[in-house]
């Protein structure tokens, strides 16, 4: 019994220590580092292709080269050139600009999807590191009840050995004991499961974290501070962009075009017989190209564009009425664990009373040692339910986090 009561009275002090001293920020170290690094692979693939959409409009810079042997009148001739050619667009009616400011927006747009789900396994990470501190106070909490069912059983033994109790009351301690049993071999078998799959995204064992405390949002700071909310504002500023963009490719256009060529011809004949002759030659050339497309799927595609920009602007309103919806069911939901963790409270104090008039009523005789522990097993089970309700709470805060960042 002396061993029990250490065993609960550990439990109960690493309850107390489950959840960090501070808010904890920096949720990283929740993941494993590879998946951090394929994280930081995916922001600097964002970067590349940035930069790479930004300066698509300036045009390359060809540089050819052509050796050419031939011999039609028995001598061989040969033939040289090379040539540096530029067709550099210079005015676009607007496009160069919105192109560069899309790809800017769609940077920003791709690191805010890179968060979602950055945010999304890391999530993931913690809410299996709550569960996985949670179920451990369950597993204390069966082990009392199961202690408790013992106690019953031997309390309905005695005394239908002493022909005070009919067996069907026997029978029946005996099946709840074997069903709170049962259940703890269920818990343990969940623990495992949730140990299996948080170590395949985590590196460092549950045992070393600490459940980080977060604090309850308001409506303002979750809407405010939300990575949903800022991609899709990000979307609507890309395809706003892009709209700008597609509308600019049909519109006139000025290209500076320059030159330089070069070419050199050797033992050169031009019918059978003759004398054969080399010359070599370059120049160079520069100037405007206009252009004006006229495409039969002009206003088509953009239609499209103005579409697309139309409906991310419907998607954001959309979003942010789920995310309400959300902040609100979570709200109730920690209304309620707090009710809870308020009735376990009332219980305990309850059962302290309870267990202290039964300690004196005990000492004197009128009252078993079976009583003062299944009032002292009720007093522990009350106290796990308070840490196993306020995680619950946590977890029901997680999905806030999920999508707040405070930058």
């Amino acid at each position: 019994m002396k061993v029990l009561h250490l065993l609960i009275a550990l439990s109960l002090l690493c309850s107390n220590q489950l959840f960090a001293k501070e808010q904890i920020k920096d949720f990283d170290n929740y993941i494993s580092e590879n998946k951090q690094e394929q994280f930081e692979a995916d922001y600097k693939k964002n970067e590349a292709e940035s930069s790479k959409l930004r300066d698509s409009w300036i045009a390359p810079i060809n540089l050819n080269y052509r050796y050419d042997k031939s011999n039609p009148y028995k001598n061989k001739q040969k033939q040289k050139s090379a040539g540096v050619v530029m067709d550099q667009p210079i005015f676009q009616s607007g496009g160069i600009y919105y192109g560069i400011k899309f790809a800017q927006a769609s940077k920003v747009y791709g690191d805010y999807s890179v968060d979602v789900s950055k945010r999304k396994l890391i999530k993931n990470a913690i809410s299996l590191l709550m569960q996985i501190k949670q179920i451990q106070l369950k597993e204390a909490k069966q082990k009392l009840q199961i202690k408790n069912s013992e106690i019953s059983l031997a309390q309905k033994k005695e005394d239908y050995l002493n022909g005070q109790l009919d067996s069907g009351f026997l029978n029946n301690a005996i099946i709840e004991r074997n069903i709170v049993i049962q259940a703890l071999y269920d818990i343990q078998t969940n623990k495992q499961k949730l140990l299996s799959q948080f170590k395949s995204i985590s590196d460092v064992h549950p045992n070393e974290l600490n459940i980080p405390y977060l604090k309850t949002l308001s409506k303002e700071d979750f809407l405010g501070k939300n990575i949903i909310l800022k991609m899709s504002k990000s979307e609507i500023e890309r395809d706003g962009y892009n709209k700008n963009v597609t509308v600019a490719k049909y519109l006139p256009r000025i290209n500076l075009v320059a030159g330089y060529n070069w070419q050199k011809s050797e033992d050169q004949s031009f019918f059978s017989g003759s004398s054969t002759v080399s010359q070599e030659t370059d120049y160079y050339n520069y100037g405007f190209r206009a252009t004006l497309p006229l495409d039969i799927n002009t206003f088509r595609d953009i239609e499209v564009s103005k579409v697309d920009y139309l409906k991310s602007k419907l998607v954001l309103e959309d979003r942010r009425r789920e995310l309400t919806t959300t902040y609100e069911q979570v709200m109730q939901n920690i209304q309620n664990y707090d009710n809870k963790k308020q009735l376990s409270k009332e219980n305990t104090d309850l059962y302290k009373d309870l267990l202290s008039q039964t300690t004196d009523l005990y000492n004197a005789g009128y009252k078993t040692k079976y009583d003062v522990e299944l009032l002292q097993n009720s007093v522990n089970i009350e106290k796990l339910n308070i840490q196993i309700f306020e995680i619950d709470k946590q977890l029901s805060l997680l999905t806030l986090y999920e999508t707040y960042k405070n930058e």
